[in-house]
């Protein structure tokens, strides 16, 4: 039995058991899973090895066979095999979404393997153009430095860095001539780069596209080929530029690195838009363990398998175990997106700090009335929309996200008083009348305290006098 199959069935004892919405067993759960960001995974076979790393992969090119084959011929060859990643430091923050191709990377070096973490201080000043409608501003080089300054310090929570290589790409970019890269782009069609979606958008709606941009991909590549990775890790958007290093290592003559994609996760804000810091859904590394576990409380409910996939080191099997019991009403799916947001806390701060987040979101926010939550923010404007108040408090950036929040029946109207709390949910259609008038219709009469909850946050309605 592998030490990674012991951990799982420690846990899923827990899981299967256990009161989860205990905090005695919430911390013997994050304890274990914690652990496992750390277990040695080197006792599995390279068949084990790929499954594992397949089962968390939007795409695996070109199989996970043949990913059991190369970390064969690795071993047989009397070397390691070496897995790479890079991140661009076009902002000072590092986020969760950053973190999901991450968790990869940290598996292939607990299974023994070389990992190669690379900082893009200079393809940085191109700017990855990947899903981009419109080109990037160019960075100067004192501001690629005060983004990376604190890269590595907000990454190692996920990497042993005494046994993992830390690199600048600029290091090597700096030293390619011009013959070298007219022989490499003289055997690249432009269609290749061309094909791009994202290119083509812009093409087609007459916007700007630098030659720049197109040699990205190229240009990335030259890391691959610097490295000689076996294989490279990275988001789905990643994934043609990801073909074209192995376009590049193919013209320099050097085995291409096979490919593995993870999925995007949606941001917090419950929009469907992916998590990025130019929309400001994101939960950033240098967030408080209080910050982060509020920020993952706040995702709605139908995120939170997919958070956990992407960001846990939970597999397929107890992820099963949680869904059968909040099928069967065992578990509440208020506690588990607690164990999710102490999950995501432990990886960053560890678990007591994980521990003392819960206890202060209970104390804050399960309290048995919302008047005890002193530091709302208040609505006093009632003749503007619903809507328009949302927007006004910062719950939501557009009309279209407070009408996706009001399809998921999480915009409702609560009055408060001695005799209880009553919760009325309102329609897509309610979110667009004035708000005093939304109250006359749905509490009219009712005395008490009033409140606007959109998904989990809560604003007090206390009219100007």
């Amino acid at each position: 039995m592998t030490r990674l199959s012991q951990s799982v069935d420690r846990a899923t004892a827990l899981l299967k058991d256990a009161d989860l919405a205990a905090d005695a067993t919430v911390r013997d759960l994050l304890a274990e899973t914690t652990d496992r960001r750390s277990l040695d995974l080197s006792d599995l076979p390279p068949a084990a090895q790929a499954a594992l790393i397949a089962a968390r992969s939007q795409e695996l090119q070109p199989s996970a066979d043949a990913l059991a084959q190369r970390i064969i011929a690795a071993e047989e060859k009397g070397r390691r095999f070496i897995a790479k990643f890079g991140i661009d430091p076009t902002g000072h923050e590092v986020h969760l979404g950053h973190t999901v191709p991450m968790l990869i990377l940290s598996r292939f070096q607990r299974m023994g393997h070389q990992v190669v973490f690379i900082v893009g201080d200079m393809t940085a000043k191109i700017g990855d153009p990947s899903g981009r409608s419109d080109d990037r501003p160019a960075l100067t080089d004192e501001d690629i430095a005060r983004n990376l300054a604190t890269y590595r310090e907000q990454v190692t929570p996920f990497f042993d860095f005494e046994r993992a290589q830390f690199r600048h790409n600029g290091d090597w970019l700096r030293q390619i001539t011009l013959p070298q890269i007219i022989e490499i782009t003289a055997q690249i069609p432009v269609s290749m780069p061309l094909q791009r979606e994202d290119f083509r958008k812009r093409l087609d709606a007459g916007q700007g596209l630098s030659l720049a941009e197109l040699m990205y991909s190229v240009v990335m590549a030259l890391d691959s080929v610097e490295t000689r990775c076996d294989l490279e890790v990275g988001g789905i958007d990643q994934f043609l530029n990801m073909q074209m290093c192995r376009k590049v290592m193919d013209i320099c003559g050097q085995t291409p690195e096979l490919v593995v994609a993870t999925s995007l996760i949606e941001g917090t804000d419950g929009t469907g838009a992916k998590m990025s810091k130019s929309k400001g859904n994101y939960v950033p590394l240098t967030a408080s363990a209080g910050e982060i576990f509020g920020k993952i409380m706040s995702v709605p409910d139908r995120l939170v398998e997919q958070y956990f996939r992407a960001l846990s080191e939970w597999l397929d099997p107890e992820l099963a175990v949680t869904t059968e019991r909040v099928k069967a009403g065992s578990l509440h799916p208020m506690d588990l997106k607690k164990i999710l947001a102490g999950e995501v806390t432990a990886a960053i701060h560890g678990v007591d700090a994980a521990m003392r987040a819960r206890e202060e979101f209970v104390a804050r926010f399960s309290k048995r009335t919302f008047a005890e939550a002193g530091d709302l923010p208040a609505i006093t404007d009632l003749g503007q929309s619903v809507t328009d108040a949302v927007k006004a408090l910062g719950f939501a950036k557009s009309n279209a996200d407070v009408r996706r929040v009001a399809e998921q029946n999480g915009l409702r109207l609560v009055v408060e008083s001695d005799g209880g709390q009553e919760q009325v949910t309102l329609t897509a259609d309610e979110a667009r009348e004035p708000l005093d008038a939304v109250i006359k219709d749905k509490l009219d009469g009712q005395p008490g305290d009033f409140y606007l909850k959109v998904g989990r946050k809560l604003a007090r309605i206390a009219p100007a006098s």
